[in-house]
């Protein structure tokens, strides 16, 4: 029913076009979307192989239609492919990487992160053939003020890691902290806070990942 006490809209609108899924189908669609995103692992061993550009280009169109506090898409996604910008890359990141482990993490942390094999070394910001390195767009001389500006970048990326998985392509999400080495890397401006590096490509041949197991439903879903 159409809520007749709301007031006008005073800027233009269009008619919305949903999709239409009859009930009968809508779990099965969700079903088999679960099955191809329950296969998604996070890679750290990647091929050299070349990926096609219109994939990338694809998948981030994609990410760009996530939603965004006030429909700012205060968001803006670096594709480096440059084995020298690469390489730099790599060295800015391990840096912090270094200091993060050797100095900066608590016992606790460090203890988390055991199961998963991490440390400062970083081989898959240049073995990857492509590095995708997502910034917070903020406030500047050519970009409006944004609103909510984690929460719309945060949807966005979960939208282009799900794009890039369904491309049969394996990513990784990197956040070295501080980040401000990658404005320089990356020729942005200050304005541009970076949030994300994701590492792309095909795993390499004989990959392994850590044997993790995802929480059950009953363990993440709450009804009332």
């Amino acid at each position: 029913m159409v809520d007749t006490t709301a007031p006008a809209a005073t800027h233009p609108t269009v008619p919305l076009r949903p999709m239409t899924v009859p009930a009968h189908e809508a779990a099965a669609r969700t079903q088999a979307f679960h099955q191809v995103m329950d296969q998604r692992r996070t890679v750290r061993d990647y091929s050299t192989r070349p990926i096609p550009e219109e994939v990338i280009d694809w998948a981030i169109r994609t990410a760009s239609t996530a939603p965004s506090g006030a429909h700012v898409q205060p968001w803006r996604f670096v594709v480096i492919t440059d084995p020298e910008r690469k390489r730099r890359l790599r060295e800015a990141a391990e840096a912090e990487e270094r200091e993060f482990y050797d100095h900066r993490a608590s016992e606790e942390w460090l203890a988390a992160l055991a199961p998963i094999g991490t440390d400062w070394r970083k081989p898959f910001l240049e073995d990857a053939p492509a590095v995708i390195v997502v910034f917070e767009v903020h406030k500047g001389p050519d970009s409006p003020r944004p609103y909510y500006t984690k929460e719309s970048v945060g949807i966005a990326v979960g939208f282009l890691l799900a794009s890039l998985h369904q491309a049969g392509l394996a990513t990784l999400t990197h956040t070295p902290s501080p980040m401000k080495f990658l404005n320089e890397v990356c020729d942005r401006p200050q304005e541009e806070r970076a949030a994300y590096v994701i590492p792309v490509g095909y795993p390499a041949e004989g990959a392994r990942v850590p044997d993790l197991e995802r929480k059950p439903l009953d363990e993440v879903l709450v009804r009332l």
